[in-house]
């Protein structure tokens, strides 16, 4: 009965009424269609800034907003505006002047500074201790202020049970206010608690000024707690400088006050 009353309701319907029907059903697709137009162009635009204040943020190195590697770790916590650490500003009043009289340089320019400071730490055994990588990455980003990163292993090697993509090391790369400020706390405070420090090796150096040294122990440093380390674990630290060779990069360390060994014959 349903169907029987919808037909002759369709057959009494004059043909005006039904053109005005498809002339409605027409004007909202028309208003769908221009709808979804509008979200369309409106999501672009907003693509379109983002990647204008991309573009407008600063790309040099050493700058605030430069991009950041993803194997140098990441910020962990923010410097106040402008500030400026302890040992840059001394840097810059005293070790300059200083460096250009024993260098014997005249241009400002020619000074040996360092560029950046690399610690890394191997950790071989964390392939059977899982914990061991976790806590080495906590204590390595609590010493260095800065997050670390996992090293993976590069290639396979059968003797040691190596497969590539294991995890096997930490590392973290510091540039400018906190590279100079772990440079600080190295220096006064980490370096005069390791036990029976007879200095710094002077033959550390690679020949191009960049100088290496190691650390036994991590509790060294005062950021870690010594009574929640489970395990001691050493690393490795590397000062890239702009030196020219391994005397300037010496005495750029020296006037910083690292302790080097006296050594008879050093090249």
């Amino acid at each position: 009965m349903a169907k029987e009353d919808k037909k002759q309701e369709k057959k009494t319907r004059t043909p005006e009424e039904i053109e005005a029907e498809k002339a409605a059903k027409v004007a909202k697709k028309a208003e769908m269609a221009a709808k979804a137009k509008e979200a369309v162009s409106g999501s672009s635009a907003a693509k379109t800034e983002e990647g204008a204040k991309e573009e407008k943020a600063p790309k040099g190195r050493g700058q605030k907003g430069a991009p950041r590697r993803r194997d140098e770790g990441g910020e962990a916590i923010a410097f106040p505006q402008d500030y400026v650490p302890r040992l840059k500003k001394r840097y810059a009043t005293d070790i300059a002047p200083a460096l250009m009289t024993e260098l014997k340089l005249k241009n400002k320019l020619a000074l040996p500074r360092v560029e950046k400071v690399i610690i890394s730490m191997g950790l071989g055994k964390a392939i059977a201790e899982k914990p061991r990588m976790e806590s080495a990455v906590k204590e390595l980003s609590q010493i260095a202020g800065q997050k670390a990163v996992v090293c993976k292993a590069k290639k396979s090697v059968s003797n040691f049970k190596l497969r590539e993509g294991m995890e096997i090391g930490a590392k973290v790369t510091l540039r400018g206010n906190r590279m100079w400020e772990f440079l600080d706390r190295l220096i006064m405070l980490a370096i005069p608690r390791v036990k029976d420090f007879r200095g710094l090796n002077p033959k550390g150096f690679d020949g191009r000024g960049n100088y290496n040294m190691g650390i036994s122990e991590q509790t060294v440093f005062s950021e870690v707690d010594s009574a929640a380390v489970t395990f001691q674990q050493g690393m490795n630290i590397t000062m890239v400088t702009t030196a020219r060779d391994a005397e300037h990069g010496r005495e750029l360390l020296k006037q910083f006050g690292m302790p080097f060994r006296e050594s008879a014959s050093v090249k």
